[in-house]
């Protein structure tokens, strides 16, 4: 029954595992038995739920909040770009080209592209004067980026960065347009405060064709962004011939850290390099702190949960210390008493993380018809796609943050059984019969 040469008030951790088929059997007779025959059936499936739920509920968060960063990341990235260079490079202008060529040979960049920034008014023929940002890019780059191409609501692009200096066609977002009161085809007036004539400095102003009305899905961008030629945006700022910056593309965004080494080696001496989690280092980090902390408050939950398993297996031990007498009469040690409890609350344990796992799982898989589900019958819009630029629920189930969960689950319920199993364990024959 017990293995043999082990002393009978012996016990370490190594032997919490060395399960014989009776134990286990016997733990799940003790988890069967109804509460009249001193069973704890009733505890045993509210715990279970609870450790069912708290599992989901955290598999649930977890995953909608990585999709929601991932959103939001994938947008911002891909509007923007995931390095940048500047400095040394951009002023040699003999070998700007060749730079280009060299940022472009690096493993894993798909594309680098100079651009330049300024910041103006923007007017439509019947609106007041706003704030917008005019970037003047390479045309070809602009129509490879995705997030633009893809989502171009008015117009196109054909004929952008056609013409002398890249022709007069610009594609601007659609919040922009909105609040000028344009739309594709419409004439917008620019004015730059960077002009400059034989007089001295003065704002330069000209009126441009809106050939494309994009949205881009980040509102802070759709509603100030403004693209030009970089040929006209370099005559417009009176810059001839200037960057401001060579942005990069790379295939893996979320690991720029790995091509900072690599970039600079190629940029050349006097290059400085900076990655789009530099660039905004205040949003990510808010991200990360949100992440973990909403991960604390959703383990305590799994904590208290597990505390359920307590009380059952106290309640199952006071009801069963005539059967703890008889098994240590019988020759069974302490170790055997302990393993049986320990076994009986980690069944629940197990058992309810496992389907957590399962439930969490599939809500995250099939959200979106869940979403419609839940749209139909309460007649209710879930997500107001222009409030927040998505109309659906995003969710993504990484396997490294289901690991996390379901090992802290299986951890928490089997420290919580271990304490009353062990209590279970040093009850001695004698007293146990006493107190019947």
């Amino acid at each position: 029954m017990a293995k043999a040469g082990a002393k009978a008030g012996s016990f370490d951790l190594k032997s919490l595992f060395s399960i014989s088929a009776w134990e286990f059997d016997l733990a799940l007779r003790y988890l069967r038995t109804k509460r009249k025959d001193g069973g704890i059936a009733l505890i045993a499936i509210i715990s279970f739920v609870g450790i069912m739920l708290a599992v989901a509920v955290l598999i649930i968060v977890m995953s909608v909040m990585g999709g929601f960063r991932d959103e939001l990341v994938s947008r911002l990235v891909a509007f923007n770009g995931h390095a940048y260079v500047y400095g040394a490079p951009l002023t040699d202008w003999e070998n700007r080209d060749e730079t280009l060529k060299r940022l472009e040979a690096i493993p894993g960049v798909n594309k680098a592209s100079p651009y330049i920034e300024s910041p103006g008014l923007a007017q439509g023929p019947h609106s007041q004067a706003g704030l917008a940002y005019m970037r003047g890019v390479d045309a070809e780059a602009l129509k490879n980026t995705d997030i633009i191409r893809d989502n171009i609501k008015q117009g196109s692009f054909e004929g952008f960065g056609e013409g002398d200096f890249g022709g007069d066609l610009i594609l601007i977002g659609e919040g922009l347009a909105r609040s000028m009161s344009v739309n594709a085809g419409d004439e917008l007036t620019l004015l730059s405060p960077s002009g400059s004539t034989a007089f001295g400095a003065m704002p330069r102003r000209k009126a441009y064709t809106i050939g494309g009305v994009f949205k881009s899905g980040v509102s802070e961008l759709d509603a100030a962004f403004v693209f030009m030629p970089i040929e006209q945006a370099q005559l417009f700022f009176d810059r001839e011939g200037e960057w401001d910056v060579i942005e990069i593309k790379v295939d893996d965004p979320y690991h720029i850290a790995n091509y900072h080494q690599p970039l600079m080696e190629a940029a050349g001496q006097g290059a400085l390099v900076q990655d789009w989690t530099q660039r905004n280092a205040a949003m990510w980090n808010a991200l990360q702190v949100e992440r973990n902390v909403m991960r604390l408050i959703l383990m305590l939950i799994i904590m208290i949960a597990a505390m359920n398993i307590i009380s059952g297996i106290v309640m199952l031990v006071k009801n069963k210390t005539r059967d703890i007498a008889i098994l240590r009469t019988f020759g069974a040690d302490r170790a055997s008493i302990t393993r049986v409890f320990f076994l009986s609350g980690s069944i629940i344990g197990a058992g309810g993380t496992l389907t957590g796992l399962v439930v969490g799982t599939l809500f995250c898989i099939f959200i979106q018809p869940i979403q419609k589900a839940v749209e139909y019958v309460f007649n209710v819009k879930v997500f107001n796609e222009e409030v927040y630029y998505l109309a659906y629920i995003p969710a993504k189930v990484e396997v490294s943050e289901v690991a996390i969960i379901v090992v802290f689950a299986m951890l928490s319920t089997c420290v919580a059984t271990l304490f009353p199993a062990l209590w279970a364990s040093k009850l001695e024959p004698v007293e146990a019969l006493r107190n019947e």
